[in-house]
């Protein structure tokens, strides 16, 4: 069954097995794959239990075989850095290590700060100096301002006073 300008790959269509297929284990699918994967399994089983009777050999045949030209020349590369597996017993703990640039300014940087942030505190800054000047300035205007409510009422209550005489 042709359907619009191009035609059929010669390959045929695909044919996709139905569950009931599936179910009576008709399907016309081949079986190779489940073969392969079971020689894999059974492959790796028995190097598990190889790898068990012998656990030492197995690291030291690994170095032993490898791949092409690597196990018969020795090849020196300044760019292949292998990971060092350091230990906690191995560490010095004495040992300090030198800061980058980077670093010992972020934690001057820091320390600064710190520093800063301490004497804002105890009111030592200019900053700080300035801001408490100007909360006292603006105590101060509250408290006119409070007296001059005081006064305004108590004005309005003497006028309440005498408009009731």
């Amino acid at each position: 069954m042709g359907r619009g300008k191009f035609k059929a790959k010669p390959t045929g269509q695909r044919h996709f097995s139905t569950p009931e297929e599936m179910l009576a284990g008709t399907s016309s699918r081949p079986r190779t794959f489940k073969r392969q994967e079971a020689a894999y399994k059974e492959e790796e089983e028995s190097e598990e239990e190889s790898g068990q009777e012998s656990g030492e050999e197995s690291e030291d045949e690994t170095e032993q075989k490898r791949k092409g030209t690597q196990g018969v020349i020795e090849v020196n590369n300044p760019n292949l850095v292998k990971p060092k597996n350091l230990k906690a017993r191995d560490l010095d703990a004495g040992k300090t290590t030198e800061l980058s640039r980077r670093e010992r300014e972020e934690l001057e940087k820091q320390r600064a700060h710190e520093r800063y942030m301490r004497l804002q505190e105890q009111w030592k800054t200019e900053q700080a100096r300035k801001d408490l000047e100007r909360l006292a300035l603006i105590r101060q205007q509250r408290e006119e301002a409070a007296k001059k409510r005081e006064e305004e009422k108590a004005a309005r209550e003497q006028k309440k006073v005498e408009a009731r005489k």
